[in-house]
């Protein structure tokens, strides 16, 4: 099974309000483990920067003026995740603003059914605790030192664990059963059969119960 974290960075809050993508990352999972292929790109957002949104991820302005815009990178994207599903924590936000992207591009939109929220998996599962990026390596045990600010590809690699976890664990797809090999060779064990075993008592055995009920007083065997 073939699915895609992903993961963005943005330059505000407001999609619907103009805000745009800064970076877009993905992670290839097959049977929910990393494959090592991954997709990553920083963007030219064509407008500013907000501060409250470079003090998150640490993108600047002047450093995305030099990137591609997303328009040249859409059919290498889109090329990347395929058809399957997607794997997002806060999916209705990161989807928010790449559909607001593909539309300005002209591109069909992700429907919200192909995302995968693991932010509300968290919540179902822990009711009431903190369900961030964060709270959930922590709870999971899972290295984030290096998280110092936020940045796609690495959460995207945080949250791939973090999926994992949700999911079942780190045992998920092992299956601790051993299945018989196709090709194997199956050995059929041929049963002799064996003649019925007589369980009548004979003569002797006879003779020897009814010497013994001599010696009973008032046995009720002969009654």
């Amino acid at each position: 099974m073939r699915e895609i974290v992903l993961d963005t960075e943005t330059t505000g809050l407001d999609a619907a309000g103009g805000d745009r993508l800064v970076e877009i990352a993905c992670l290839e999972l097959v049977n929910h483990l990393p494959t090592g292929r991954s997709f990553q790109r920083y963007l030219n957002p064509e407008r500013e920067v907000s501060k409250g949104a470079a003090d998150v991820h640490g993108l600047t302005t002047e450093f995305l003026a030099d990137q591609p815009r997303f328009a040249e990178i859409v059919d290498e994207f889109l090329a990347f995740i395929g058809d399957a599903p997607l794997v997002i924590h806060n999916a209705e936000f990161d989807m928010g603003f790449l559909n607001a992207e593909l539309s300005r591009c002209g591109r069909p939109l992700l429907p919200p059914e192909r995302a995968t929220d693991t932010l509300l998996i968290a919540r179902q599962k822990f009711p009431g605790a903190q369900a961030s990026l964060d709270a959930l390596c922590r709870r999971f045990a899972i290295d984030n030192s290096a998280r110092t600010k936020h940045g796609a590809l690495l959460d995207s690699e945080l949250l791939a664990e973090v999926y994992l976890e949700l999911v079942g664990g780190r045992q998920v797809g092992l299956d601790l059963v051993m299945q018989p090999s196709a090709t194997a060779a199956v050995s059929v064990s041929q049963r002799i059969a064996r003649p019925p075993r007589p369980h009548a008592p004979t003569a002797e055995e006879q003779a020897a119960h009814a010497a013994f009920l001599t010696k009973l007083k008032d046995p009720i065997w002969t009654a």
